[in-house]
């Protein structure tokens, strides 16, 4: 017998065991019943063993007692790669606590009923976390996947970043229908992207070139770039990889030629900031390198006041000896003017 004791006139979970199924399984009979709370009701036969001699009704055999699966819902965004994203969280919560199930609620946000505006003239990157904070808050789901990148610095009170799970590479991806590169383009051709971050850079390095805004998930950009609205465009490596549709991308941009956004690659889950038994186990799956990047970024991302109004890049990672180093940009929306600058500290 294990997860309580046997009182005599019923059975006592242990502390922190809230249901629990009863399993009378040796004896003349068999059978279970559930219940909750801290003390039970003393076990009524259901089936008398076959075979079993007819003994005594009070004869109570032996008592297996194992928790009930907890389930957690996790809300997330309805696209391709949001809902591969609250896969990646289920899978990391399910194998840490096997006790835990989970499923995703989709909710549609304001962000993404506004697809075809730029997100600078609707309210900025909270669109695609509002009405999923406010899901958090009311209690209709217990957790939240986010792209890090998509999660405002200013969190609304009761919501908490309570894990990052390690982040997948963080570059970019130059998609070109053609394949050619940067800068074999010819003047004039029209680059989509409704990242200011993107096209400065860009435009810094290509003023000849067009931008174009492009906005949606990633298979309405790659079909827009296949029926010819733009030349190229680009797209986070990690969200081509966690899609397997890797193998578009015309090539991979190092960071000295295209620095990230701040958190790009990186999925967060939130939960409610009270709720300390699940952030306890959320701690379990925070991914150490990952959370420290992710704290240096969002801070510099903070300390600048960056919104989507604002092309602002940055990368933290972890180096050898255990230290920190964090590249930042900030630049002129036209890419006329940029400015870089790299820290190296304590982690």
């Amino acid at each position: 017998m294990f997860g309580g004791e046997d009182t005599g006139g019923g059975f006592r979970p242990s502390e922190g065991f809230q249901t629990f199924i009863v399993r009378f399984d040796e004896g003349p009979y068999v059978g279970f019943e559930s219940f909750c709370g801290t003390v039970c009701a003393p076990l009524q036969p259901l089936a008398r063993r076959s075979g079993a001699p007819a003994g005594d009704a009070g004869t109570r055999g032996r008592l297996r007692v194992a928790a009930m699966t907890e389930r957690l819902t996790i809300g997330a965004r309805g696209s391709p790669l949001a809902l591969a994203q609250a896969a990646l969280a289920q899978r990391a919560i399910e194998s840490a606590h096997p006790g835990i199930a989970t499923e995703i609620a989709v909710i549609r946000t304001s962000g993404d009923v506004s697809a075809n505006r730029p997100l600078a003239e609707i309210g900025g990157k909270g669109l695609f976390t509002k009405e999923i904070d406010e899901a958090l808050l009311s209690g209709r789901i217990d957790l939240a996947a986010h792209s890090l990148k998509d999660v405002p610095t200013r969190l609304p009170d009761g919501v908490a970043l309570a894990c990052h799970l390690e982040r997948e590479d963080p570059r970019d991806a130059w998609i070109a229908r053609d394949g050619r590169g940067i800068d074999a383009l010819p003047a004039g051709a029209a680059v989509g992207t409704a990242s200011l971050r993107r096209a400065a850079q860009i435009l810094h390095r290509r003023p000849d070139i067009a931008i174009a805004p492009l906005r949606g998930n990633v298979g309405t950009r790659l079909d827009k770039l296949a029926s010819g609205a733009v030349d190229a465009t680009l797209l986070a490596l990690a969200g081509l990889r966690r899609l397997g549709l890797e193998s578009a991308a015309s090539a991979v941009l190092d960071p000295e030629e295209m620095l990230p956004a701040v958190g790009q690659g990186i999925v967060a889950i939130a939960c409610r900031s009270g709720d300390s038994r699940l952030r306890d186990r959320l701690s379990g799956i925070d991914h150490a390198p990952t959370a420290a990047a992710a704290a240096a970024e969002r801070a510099m991302l903070a300390r600048l006041d960056g919104s989507c109004r604002t092309p602002i890049a940055g990368l933290a990672r972890i180096v050898p000896g255990g230290r920190l180093t964090l590249r930042g940009l900030v630049a002129r929306p036209d890419g006329r003017e940029t400015v870089a600058l790299s820290e190296t500290g304590a982690a």
